[in-house]
């Protein structure tokens, strides 16, 4: 169990920081679940959707509990460590303020980084805790697994904190507060073109997120695509694709997988020699690729990944509480999760009641530009405390403007890293 962390983290001071802060900076480890799901804050069963705890003066207070599928464990868990932090930090706000006179708690349960794993999490979620809100996955695969098999048909929201397949355009029911991929696959082929390539050998992981944004790279290249096949996750060696890239002839790589298989295949690129100009998808770029590979394997690598608005004060104000609480900054994964539990919880308290219904009716409308712009809960929770409805309030997210459009997509923000000296550096932002 995780205690509660409104009495762990404490009140924000702002901190201006440069252009490139906290997103190319890689969060570092924590769990907060166990193998049988996390609860936030200790509930005993109510009987109206809430949950009630004894406050210690015998009256109790109303509890609106809500799910989490994250990846604590697997190959993405280094995004769902980032997530735990953000979604921490969150609660804290949130809880320091208050729904609808109570708190909101939430249920955190482990997808292992995969479909299958993503599916058994929230069936338990929603199956057996009912709860009308869920935030997850990671993974575009993940997501639109629990999507298909557990959501669509009821009326339970779905929000996905770090998604960027293309195909979740086509689900409408399904919300992500990260920004769809065809904006990244559009950037990489103009970056590589104006650096002078001609020719690309391309892979990516074997799955929804890979297949998607490769086949929108495909799309926008005007260049010969001398390789293109994907790759299984967790193989031990991938020397047999890094040879094919090679003997392509391609004069640019591009990877779209995940950072244990890409660092893997760094490693076998650099024992053999190969040396081409290297590009990436968000999902190869992290602390953990640059502990595992050899100084210089990277240099010159351009990597584009989303990107919070940076110069934005509650941006820098976030990056001030995390740094607070964890001595590290950042990074904008942990910044979708953090909006995430910010707008479900507006959406509570922007409901009549605390159902699926009632929730599908205000969870986009509290962040439309027709509301009142604000960058807290404290500030959205206000309006919504005296007497406005969802559509008077526009939160703008600490990642930035949410918006969700017709198919479920928020704007975005993309920001071009390169490596250099074995780091990531900030050259540019592109908006979405």
């Amino acid at each position: 169990m995780t205690s509660d962390s409104k009495g762990e983290i404490g009140r924000r001071t702002v901190l201006k920081v440069s252009s490139g802060a906290g997103v190319a900076a890689l969060a570092g480890c924590i769990s907060t679940n166990s193998d049988d799901g996390d609860t936030d804050t200790p509930t005993d069963g109510g009987g109206d959707g809430t949950q009630t705890t004894d406050g210690g003066g015998g009256g109790g207070m109303s509890t609106f509990e809500i799910g989490m599928v994250d990846s604590t464990t697997g190959s993405l868990s280094a995004f769902g460590q980032r997530n735990q932090r953000g979604k921490d930090l969150a609660l804290a706000a949130v809880n320091d303020v208050g729904v609808k006179g109570g708190e909101l708690s939430i249920v955190v349960e482990d997808s292992q980084s995969e479909p299958q794993g993503g599916v058994s999490a929230a069936q338990k979620l929603v199956n057996q805790d009912s709860v009308p809100f869920l935030i997850g996955a990671v993974g575009s695969g993940v997501s639109l697994a629990i999507y298909e098999s557990v959501v669509q048909g009821t009326d339970v929201v779905q929000l996905s904190q770090n998604s960027t397949g293309l195909s979740l355009t086509d689900f409408p029911g399904l919300l992500r507060m990260s920004p769809t991929g065809s904006t990244q696959s559009l950037a990489l082929a103009n970056i590589m073109a104006e650096d002078g390539h001609d020719s690309v050998a391309v892979t990516y992981v074997n799955n929804d997120y890979g297949q998607s944004l490769a086949d929108a790279f495909v799309e926008n290249w005007d260049g010969e695509i001398a390789y293109n096949n994907s790759h299984d996750q967790e193989q031990q060696s991938y020397s047999s694709v890094v040879s094919q890239m090679n003997s392509s002839g391609a004069d640019a790589w591009l990877f779209i997988t995940y950072q244990p298989e890409f660092a893997t295949m760094v490693n076998e690129m650099y024992s053999s020699g190969y040396d081409a100009p290297m590009y990436g998808a968000d999902s190869v770029s992290g602390t953990d690729v640059l502990e595992n590979t050899p100084e210089g394997s990277m240099d010159g690598m351009k990597i584009v990944v989303p990107s919070a608005p940076v110069e934005e004060e509650n941006y820098q104000q976030f990056v001030s509480e995390f740094e607070d609480a964890y001595d590290e900054e950042p990074t904008v994964w942990s910044a979708y999760a953090y909006d995430c539990v910010i707008n479900a919880a507006l959406a509570v308290q922007a409901a009549d009641e605390f159902t699926g219904t009632a929730l599908q009716e205000t969870v986009r409308e509290v962040s439309r530009p027709e509301g009142e712009q604000v960058t807290s809960y404290e500030a959205a929770h206000q309006i919504l405390a005296d007497g406005g409805g969802p559509s008077d309030v526009d939160y703008q997210g600490v990642s930035g403007p949410i918006d969700f459009d017709e198919n479920g997509d928020p704007k975005g923000f993309l920001q071009i890293l390169e490596v250099q000296n074995h780091d990531y550096v900030g050259i540019g932002f592109i908006e979405g």
